[in-house]
């Protein structure tokens, strides 16, 4: 018997003021039902722009469980369309990215279909030479998602063709992402260094939860970012400060700094750690970089769009954004037990190389499967999905300064040590569960 389908008041009372109730990360049913609704009704992100330049340029991925491939249009358009023949059901992009020319070719009986998704050809077309066939699903091609929105060539979709509208899903926390473009001098990002991937034994929403809990960076990286600084501190007087140091040193910054840091809230589970302060503000200056900047958009523009230094920026369902050092990592959900952790960097267009080598050193250091940070992250999580499972306790709390007053608000700056954002993670991930199981809306 169901515990959760179709009884939208169980999922409700899974997520209390500041508690959490732990079937939500290791119930497999109701990580169906996230794929189902919550997955499919929000807006989630898919790729980006650069990766599909020229026309016929395809990226396959994932959005929630179904297989997708974006592609660039013959009318330059993106396109985002469901990896899937419509005769016998084959992927028909392979994994990875290319270029398909003008058209798909289904590799298993060489069904064709434009970029758009419309069927161009089939083989033999005689045998389908009946009324019947016009009628049949597969004469419409390969299916478009519901809906697709490109913002500054960050390529977001949601599956569903009606549900909540892209600016009214992101509001403004589409800041961040502008923030990011602008930091290029010609207002341009590409995709570069490839993608790093890693498979983490736990709960999408754990990792999620992670990027704004500030509560944990002087004590989980204490072994790592701590013995670097250690080492670093031992070195000779007047020894020029590495790159990786000043990348490692504030992870172990002191309880007061993260408070004093801040996190703003947003609508709809959007939110960043990073008000006025950030792990990121203290970097090294690179040269000629301002005076690029200032060129670009003026000395205040140019010095407004530096001095705003976000931490972490979470995207809800499962992006996290860092815009002072252009990455962006993705949370895909593979099981109520397993994500699939993808991490991407970007080059700002027109800025000096060594910009682009910072990014891809932290991107090395913090967030690879070879890195010594984000193994620290990666023990917590799967101790918790274990710890999860005892029996003789049933809620993870996210209580850390709490106030009924926070309930509504939708543009909130509060103590960099709050909990609220996960507080309000988990009540978007309430609002969209339960609005497709009321409406009787599936994907």
């Amino acid at each position: 018997m169901s515990k959760y389908r179709d009884n939208p008041e169980a999922v409700a009372a899974l997520v209390r003021d500041t508690e959490i109730h732990k079937d939500c990360y290791v119930d497999e049913e109701l990580f169906r039902l996230e794929m189902e609704n919550l997955f499919a009704n929000t807006w989630v992100y898919v790729g980006h722009a650069s990766q599909v330049s020229r026309v016929g340029d395809f990226y396959s991925t994932t959005v929630g469980d179904q297989a997708v491939v974006m592609v660039r249009h013959t009318d330059q358009s993106v396109r985002v369309l469901y990896n899937r023949c419509a005769h016998k059901g084959v992927q028909v992009a392979p994994d990875g990215c290319g270029n398909t020319g003008k058209f798909f070719r289904c590799p298993y009986h060489a069904w064709t279909y434009k970029t758009d998704g419309s069927l161009l050809a089939i083989p033999l077309k005689k045998g389908y030479d009946f009324p019947e066939f016009d009628a049949c699903e597969a004469k419409r091609g390969m299916k478009p998602v519901g809906e697709v929105k490109v913002y500054r060539d960050f390529v977001f979709c949601r599956l569903n063709p009606e549900g909540v509208g892209f600016e009214e899903f992101f509001g403004d926390s589409l800041s961040t992402l502008d923030n990011m473009v602008d930091r290029s001098p010609e207002g341009k990002l590409e995709v570069t260094g490839g993608v790093m991937r890693y498979m983490h034994r736990c709960n999408w929403k754990m990792l999620v939860d992670n990027q704004t809990d500030t509560c944990h960076p002087m004590v989980a990286h204490e072994s790592s970012a701590g013995t670097a600084v250690k080492v670093w501190q031992a070195a000779a007087e007047g020894t020029p400060k590495p790159m990786a140091v000043e990348l490692f040193a504030p992870f172990i910054n002191s309880y007061e700094f993260f408070e004093n840091m801040g996190i703003r809230v947003w609508v709809n589970g959007h939110g960043h750690t990073g008000v006025a302060d950030s792990i990121h503000a203290a970097y090294s200056p690179a040269p000629g970089y301002l005076e690029s900047m200032v060129a670009a958009y003026g000395e205040e523009r140019a010095k407004r769009i530096l001095g705003d230094v976000r931490h972490n920026t979470v995207y809800f369902p499962n992006i996290m954004v860092k815009g002072p050092i252009q990455t962006l990592r993705l949370f895909k959900p593979i099981a109520a037990d397993r994500t699939l952790v993808e991490s991407w960097t970007f080059r700002l267009v027109g800025a000096p190389d060594l910009l682009l080598e910072r990014t891809l050193m932290y991107n090395r250091l913090v967030n690879a499967p070879t890195s010594v940070v984000g193994h620290d992250d990666l023990e917590m999580y799967e101790r918790a999905q274990q710890g999860l499972q005892t029996r003789a306790a049933h809620w993870v709390n996210v209580g850390r300064l709490y106030s009924p007053t926070e309930h509504g608000q939708t543009n909130a700056v509060t103590n960099g040590t709050n909990e609220w954002q996960m507080r309000a993670q988990m009540r978007a991930w309430v609002k969209y569960m339960t609005a497709s199981m009321k409406h009787g809306v599936s994907a």
